[in-house]
């Protein structure tokens, strides 16, 4: 039988930026580019937060940044190319979910800051970054949205909507920047994360909370955020250089 060499993603040399990656999904995946040898951008809102996390990593920066800001975002570009000369790869991991709420019943403030930092932040976050992300081959953008984009539920409508624009954003910028530059998305289902307290109001799930999750999951759990870690990763790697416009469901089978 032959034996086969263990898949190893390498990103020594290269760097990446990553969004929201003071807790989380973002943290996940910005200590997974360290683990793999990347210089790390570590951006967020939690100042604190950032710092904690850069300073796990081999070789990575912490950057203050509010994503509803524009210059803020600019900045953000400019201070990545100040630590490390170059960027790889963009994660568009940044976005706060609203309460669960009906339409009718949301304040239409709610629904602009929904546009804002979940959808805004990550179409002015690529368009800044594209011309430092061209200066490298292999270059790569993930996004990340999410399984309500695909399957929306009652109560997280708008939280849904805007994700689902992320979804056609990637795929009308994959061909937008193609070949320099590969753009592709996932779509986690659930986590037991900061998601959970603000879109419930609580810590985390209760077991009736966590039951009702599960019975649309076929794989039997919620998400961690090693798994999207590990989705994006791959996403970004050259195992995948011949994907772009792909939206990767990360959902233990929930869109079935």
């Amino acid at each position: 039988m032959a034996v086969h060499a263990p898949v190893v993603l390498d990103f020594t040399g290269k760097t990446a930026l990553v969004t929201g990656a003071a807790s989380g999904f973002g943290a996940a995946i910005a200590r997974a580019f360290g683990a793999a040898g990347a210089n790390v951008v570590v951006a967020d809102i939690n100042a604190d937060g950032a710092k904690q996390v850069a300073s796990e990593l081999p070789s990575a920066v912490a950057v203050h940044v509010d994503v509803t800001q524009e210059q803020q975002l600019r900045d953000l570009i400019a201070a990545t190319d100040q630590a490390f000369g170059r960027l790889d790869v963009l994660v568009n991991n940044a976005g706060l979910p609203h309460r669960r709420a009906s339409l009718e019943d949301m304040p239409v403030s709610d629904i602009d800051f929904q546009f804002t930092v979940n959808l805004r932040n990550v179409v002015l976050t690529s368009k800044f970054a594209l011309p430092l992300l061209r200066r490298q081959a292999g270059s790569s953008i993930v996004n990340v949205s999410s399984i309500g984009a695909v399957r929306p539920r009652p109560g997280m409508l708008m939280y849904s909507a805007v994700k689902g624009g992320i979804i056609t954003f990637t795929r009308g910028l994959a061909v937008e920047v193609a070949p320099d530059v590969r753009v592709n998305a996932v779509t986690p289902v659930a986590s037991e994360t900061g998601f959970v307290k603000n879109s419930l109001g609580t810590e985390k799930f209760t077991d009736e909370m966590r039951a009702a999750i599960l019975k649309d999951i076929p794989l039997g759990r919620t998400s961690d955020p090693s798994d999207i870690a590990d989705a994006v990763l791959f996403l970004a790697s050259d195992r995948a250089r011949f994907l772009t416009g792909v939206i990767l469901d990360v959902d233990g089978g929930r869109s079935i």
